[in-house]
């Protein structure tokens, strides 16, 4: 199967890469090739063609801005007819996309850990029968976890899990540097914070515990972690970071009333 990425950029890039590591033929596009070169090191061909890309390919998945959208498939639009059209631009609905081809549409949203292979992917369609469903999730399962959602949902996952990374390597920054403050050296600091982040999301990936009960497996009366606590509520840490999805989520369905 030959996959089209139009849009080689962070996230473009990583999607290429992962897919031929997967074994998928794999060209990808970027008006500029010469910053994406080193994906040939993977066996991805790398082009400034997206329409040849698009018409050579099985599947197109479109990594490009969202303001970039319409111009790229009105390009492409010939080439994609049929085809099953994947896209990961933040805010752009399934009618939108359609308008603009009649390609089979699944709108879907990723995040850079894809470049590890431990993403958080979900999609919407209601364009693709049983047999495509399935071939869609294989594709998104060289990237990490992926699940089905309702439309409705898709601004929220681009708040949450969309924007998540940059979350919590703004939290993981802060433990490295306070670690640093308490005269860890830097490369324990950061090893110990990113660890700790890493382990906590596994046990309760693979648990059944709440957070809730982490915190409180964690916290012993008069013990070092209730004084840090303290100090995370007195700073409303949770508000902080609810509000951050709460922005991220209206921006992405603010991109949706300025993209006509």
């Amino acid at each position: 199967m030959r996959i089209a990425v139009i849009g080689a950029g962070t996230i473009g890039s990583a999607v290429a890469k992962a897919l031929a590591e997967e074994g998928y033929e794999v060209v990808a596009t970027r008006r500029k090739t010469s910053k994406v070169m080193w994906l040939e090191d993977y066996g991805v061909e790398v082009s400034n063609d997206n329409k040849a890309a698009a018409e050579k390919a099985d599947i197109v998945i479109l990594a490009v801005k969202p303001n970039k959208v319409k111009k790229v498939l009105e390009e492409v639009k010939p080439a994609v007819e049929g085809k099953i059209l994947i896209s990961f631009a933040a805010g752009l609905s399934l009618n939108f996309l359609k308008r603009l081809t009649g390609a089979k549409i699944v709108r879907a949203m990723s995040n850079i850990a894809v470049l590890v292979k431990e993403s958080f992917t979900a999609y919407t369609t209601d364009d693709l029968d049983k047999e495509e469903i399935e071939l869609v999730e294989r594709i998104f399962g060289a990237f990490g976890k992926c699940i089905r959602v309702e439309e409705e949902y898709m601004d929220a996952i681009t708040g949450l899990s969309g924007s998540g990374p940059a979350y919590a390597s703004v939290f993981l920054e802060a433990l490295i540097y306070s670690g640093l403050k308490v005269g860890l050296p830097r490369d324990i600091a950061r090893l110990a914070a990113a660890q700790t982040l890493l382990g906590t999301a596994k046990l309760l990936l693979e648990t059944d515990f709440h957070p809730a009960q982490v915190r409180e497996m964690v916290t012993t009366p008069g013990g070092t972690t209730i004084d840090g606590i303290f100090e995370l509520e007195d700073s409303r840490f949770r508000t902080a970071i609810m509000k951050a999805v709460e922005a991220a989520t209206k921006k992405s369905k603010i991109l949706s009333l300025e993209i006509k």
